[in-house]
């Protein structure tokens, strides 16, 4: 989901988890408090704005600072706190160059006419009755034959908020039903990095785990296909005169045919074959730009006297490009690589708070505490939902809101004679599909940044997403489906 190159990427074994016995749960918490406290503040009362552009970025900043005085004040150097911030940044540079590459994708799909053809073709064939629930579904499945969210969305998933945006749907509810479909897929995957990560984490293996998972996770996707489907039978959209309009617009602005759509095939066709992602993104933009040349010879005279300058404008910087609608004008514009920069300096701040909390040894602090409290087996679920979405918030990072619960809770699990795939279900039910649903989070700044839709805008209709821990817990709660191996040891 959060796209390392693959799960090679992922040494398991070097994952590890800093605790300090100095510590105490209390001072633990006091960098959580502040940094969400300031974060609410910002969003709240100064919608977003309080620091200027990069408002959240200097906040994640400034709990970074006050952890790492916490963690002076109780005998953690300077040097342990800059190795596991340094340890994160290390972990989110593919990421990094994955979002890049995302920028400049946009930027030459746009001028080479792939995303107006996906938007012209996809108006005549999406009804906008059935639009909501056929994105949730195309999202899924590319998404199982990728083993990848983050791909879904800067392919598809941009196509769909383009064409759904046209047909005047809430932008919102068509990121929502993208990520739904898109999480959904990545997480039943076998081809997915945490589908592989969860299991190996809790000590089962991978078809046992997405088989016991499907019994949360199926009625979840279908509860959310039923609530989106409502929705499209509600919701207002433009007429048919509009949508006239918009394709007319399109077909004058651009050479639209079917030989565009090789683009995002070659594309797809890379990472089921499973090239790295990196690659198959890099050969996008450059098919893309040859493309441009071949068919959009007009759209990049009337931009500029060179072609070279035109591609590389749509790869670096921003294009814009003005047709007769409005509508239109707002979705024919990217900001190429810069226009990732937001969303990337985030992801940076985010790890450098999660670095030092990690350094200072608050997260295994925090996650200890939870594991106290789990005084039944229901607590025990519980127990492991919160760690893992607090981990997701406060760390920043899914593959931290998987490995240090699964590492925290196996042995409770296993004396309690709970089957390991009960503890690899949880962590992807709760770990892996709701860091998405954090702004600053990699995956939540990651999914705003490509689709262009805000956490806030898309946060309800994540149906899927934030449905799934609730799931899980009355799962827990009525003892369904909760495998036990033996009876619990005795305390």
């Amino acid at each position: 989901m959060q796209e390392k190159d693959n799960l090679s990427e992922i040494d398991i074994q070097k994952q590890h988890i800093m605790d300090n016995k100095e510590l105490s749960i209390w001072e633990a918490l006091i960098p959580v408090v502040i940094l969400m406290a300031l974060l609410a503040y910002n969003i709240f009362w100064e919608d977003g704005e309080w620091l200027g552009e990069y408002s959240n970025q200097y906040i994640l900043l400034m709990g970074g600072v006050v952890a790492a005085i916490v963690g002076f004040m109780n005998k953690v150097s300077l040097g342990v706190m800059l190795t596991e911030v340094w340890e994160n940044l290390k972990s989110v540079f593919i990421p990094i160059m994955i979002l890049f590459l995302v920028g400049a994708l946009a930027g030459t799909w746009l001028i080479s006419g792939v995303i107006p053809a996906m938007v012209y073709y996809g108006l005549q064939v999406l009804s906008p009755a059935i639009f909501l629930p056929a994105s949730v579904i195309i999202a899924a499945i590319i998404s199982i034959a990728t083993g990848s969210s983050w791909t879904t969305s800067a392919t598809v998933g941009i196509a769909l908020v383009g064409i759904g945006t046209a047909l005047g749907i809430n932008p919102g509810m068509i990121a929502g039903a993208v990520i739904s479909g898109a999480y959904f897929g990545d997480k039943m995957s076998p081809l997915s990095d945490t589908t592989n990560l969860a299991p190996a984490m809790a000590g089962t293996d991978l078809f046992t785990h997405i088989r016991y998972m499907a019994f949360t996770t199926v009625p979840t996707i279908i509860i959310t296909l039923i609530v989106f489907s409502i929705i499209s039978a509600t919701v207002e959209v433009t007429g048919d005169a509009d949508i006239s309009g918009l394709l007319a617009t399109i077909d004058a602005t651009f050479n639209t045919t079917p030989w565009l759509f090789i683009v995002p095939i070659i594309v797809i066709a890379l990472i089921l074959i499973k090239t790295k992602p990196l690659i198959a993104l890099a050969a996008g933009v450059i098919s893309a730009a040859v493309v441009a040349v071949i068919f959009q010879g007009d759209v990049l005279a009337e931009l500029s006297d060179s072609n070279f300058s035109v591609i590389t404008q749509a790869i670096f910087t921003d294009t814009a490009i003005v047709t007769e609608n409005e509508k239109l004008n707002d979705l024919f514009s990217s900001g190429g690589m810069e226009g990732m920069l937001w969303t990337i300096f985030l992801i940076i701040c985010a790890m450098v708070f999660g670095g030092i909390m990690d350094g200072i040894g608050a997260l295994s602090r925090i996650t200890n505490a939870l594991l106290k409290m789990a005084s039944s087996i229901f607590g025990l679920f519980a127990s492991t939902v919160i760690s893992c979405l607090g981990l997701n918030a406060i760390a920043s990072d899914q593959y931290l809101a998987i490995v240090i619960p699964g590492k925290m809770f196996k042995k409770a699990y296993e004396d309690r004679g709970l089957a390991p795939q009960n503890l690899s279900r949880t962590l992807e039910d709760s770990g892996t599909v709701t860091s998405v649903l954090i702004p600053w989070n990699t995956c939540g700044a990651y999914q705003s940044g490509v689709l262009g839709v805000g956490v806030a805008e898309y946060f309800f209709y994540a149906i899927f997403n934030w449905l799934s821990p609730f799931m899980t817990l009355l799962f827990a709660a009525f003892r369904i489906k909760i495998k036990m191996l033996r009876k619990p040891k005795q305390a």
